[in-house]
């Protein structure tokens, strides 16, 4: 960005109602670089030193890093702490600025290696239980997905299944490759075509229960398979669908036989259109067996404030208590798979023990209540936007990188919240106010530890052009206002390159400052000079960030070039 364009430039302060401003005394726009290093590593932390030095060269000022140990920084090994040391020196030697990511509310596993039961929840309402030999487990285990074996076929389609995309030709039963029985169901990708338009889907409409736990496993092999998606989505019928499941299956292009395994919540539908297979694919085959989707209880299981659990007998009338009638229940899997703050919902649901004396016998068919978390995509598990104990986490983590890095500024990590909203520390309060008070009390959280440091976020979760709207995942009812929780003295980090002008236009009028997070793995020229048009007459927006996600960094001066261009 020209340099002529920016008016309020960033490093000398001045207070103001409610927080930092900056002043124009400053003569360097912000050009910052975005680095994730594991600081355990020392070979990682070498590298971003050597990171640091061609970024200084090639025009850079800043640098936004992260870790995943950010979020528990207790008793790590000692030269963690001296790869923070060392890192913080070499950058005061270049002369470039260090901007750490704190409070991680939404990619939260970082903060859940604490206490995994800070995660989100989602509720499960009356489940039926039933009691065999001292253990309850779910009472129900029916295949609603009838047909998953896939033996026979009708003329349309699989016997049991309700629709599939151009059987007899893209999709078949295949006797000479199956998991178990006589055949299985072969996919075969192809280009897009008017028929399929590179869709493969088999789809069967289900009766849920709102307010349930449901597991779907299959059995797939693959063969040079390449798609924009093999997908597992549950799909609530009517007229706004919402999709139930955001995990990815983890097939891999090429495969043997492999168990997948998928874990959902009903919400509050009963009617939902189940649709399995490939969306725009290209080439290579895969083949499915033995699915099944069953109801099952107690699965990455959340045992904290606002997440209770309910034992009730079949008709309701008697409540249990835990430690007299039944033994205290947890998922000693919950958050563990395969280390703290990594979650896994390919395990077993934990049975709930009876205790010696318990009023409950066996036979006995129980109410249960409780709330789980999920996972999104490849692993993301988000906080509670309202338990007090994260908030005394993140207090943690800011004392802690203070101590070692004594940064200007703070940049909050609010970013792609996708479960949120349903627990009852919430009191049915809409996603936007939740997250409008998370923001703020993040923000006086690092204020009264330092009142001289600016405050910066992402800027989705408080965009309507973005991620601030309603029908956002599993986020209970919409995210509008969330961006009142945003006193003007907090600087945004924009990435919504869909809509760059009008988010950029919607902050500015809001008094915010701005920073551009450019590239994202993306053609570089194209990135750069979408940003720049858009950024033409927005007051306030400042600089760029080389903002990628692989790490990336083959463009590294080019974009600070094409950022300086017409300076």
């Amino acid at each position: 960005m020209c340099s002529r364009l920016i008016t309020i430039l960033f490093s000398g302060f001045i207070l103001f109602a409610g927080g930092l401003r900056l002043t124009e005394a400053d003569a360097e726009d912000p050009l910052w670089v975005y680095a994730s290093v594991n600081f355990q590593v020392d070979k990682d932390v070498d590298g971003l030193i050597q990171l640091l030095a061609r970024a200084k060269k090639a025009g850079y000022n800043g640098a936004a890093i992260t870790d995943y140990k950010f979020g528990k920084l207790d008793d790590r090994p000692d030269n963690y702490y001296r790869n923070l040391t060392r890192t913080r020196e070499a950058a005061e030697r270049l002369g470039i600025e260090l901007i750490p990511l704190v409070m991680q509310i939404g990619y939260s596993n970082s903060i859940l290696q604490n206490n995994p039961n800070l995660a989100a929840g989602l509720p499960v309402k009356d489940c039926e239980f039933l009691v065999r030999d001292g253990n309850a487990l779910v009472a129900s285990t029916q295949n609603l997905l009838d047909g998953g074996e896939f033996e026979t076929a009708a003329r349309k389609a699989p016997t049991g299944w309700d629709w599939i995309d151009s059987f007899g030709t893209m999709t078949t039963l295949d006797a000479t490759v199956k998991h178990a029985g006589q055949s299985a169901l072969l996919m075969q990708a192809a280009q897009k075509s008017e028929e399929s338009g590179g869709n493969c889907r088999v789809v069967k409409r289900v009766t849920l229960k709102p307010f349930h736990e449901y597991q779907f496993t299959m059995w797939a092999k693959t063969e040079d398979l390449k798609a924009d998606e093999f997908r597992f989505m549950p799909l609530s019928a009517g007229q706004t669908a919402t999709a139930l499941n955001h995990a990815n299956l983890g097939v891999k292009p090429t495969q043997d036989w492999t168990r997948h395994r998928i874990v959902f919540n009903s919400l509050q539908h009963t009617d939902v259109n189940v649709y399995l297979g490939l969306w725009s694919s290209q080439y290579g085959r895969v083949w499915i067996d033995d699915v099944r989707l069953e109801e099952i209880g107690g699965v990455n299981l959340l045992r904290r404030d606002g997440c209770p659990l309910t034992v009730r007998n079949s008709d309701g009338s008697i409540t249990y208590e835990e430690g007299r009638d039944f033994q205290p229940w947890h998922d000693p899997s919950l958050g563990q798979i395969p280390y703290a703050g990594e979650f896994d919902d390919d395990h077993d649901s934990p049975p709930l023990r009876l205790t010696k004396n318990s009023r409950i016998a066996d036979g006995d068919r129980l109410r249960v209540s409780f709330f789980h978390t999920v996972i999104i995509h490849d692993g993301q598990v988000c906080a509670s936007l309202v338990a007090d104990e994260v908030f005394n986490l993140l207090r943690r983590e800011i004392e802690q990188l203070d101590k070692f890095f004594r940064p200007k500024r703070f940049f909050m990590s609010h970013d792609e919240i996708r479960v949120a909203g349903w627990d009852e520390l919430a009191q049915g309060e809409p996603a936007g106010n939740l997250l409008a008070d998370n923001v703020r009390r993040c923000e006086r959280l690092i204020h009264q530890l330092r009142p001289d440091a600016e405050v910066m976020v992402w800027s989705d979760m408080f965009d309507p052009h973005h991620n601030a709207h309603d029908n956002y995942y599993l986020v209970r009812g919409s995210l509008e206002e969330s961006w009142t929780g945003l006193d003007p003295s907090v600087a945004i980090v924009n990435w919504n390159g869909g809509q760059a002008s009008r988010s950029l236009r919607f902050f500015a009028d809001r008094g915010h400052q701005q920073i551009i997070a450019g590239y994202y793995d993306a053609d570089v020229n194209q990135n750069v000079a979408q940003w720049k048009k858009a950024a033409t007459g927005v007051k306030n927006a400042r600089g760029f960030m080389y903002t990628t996600w692989t790490r990336n960094y083959d463009s590294l001066e080019a974009f600070a070039k094409l950022v300086h261009a017409d300076e």
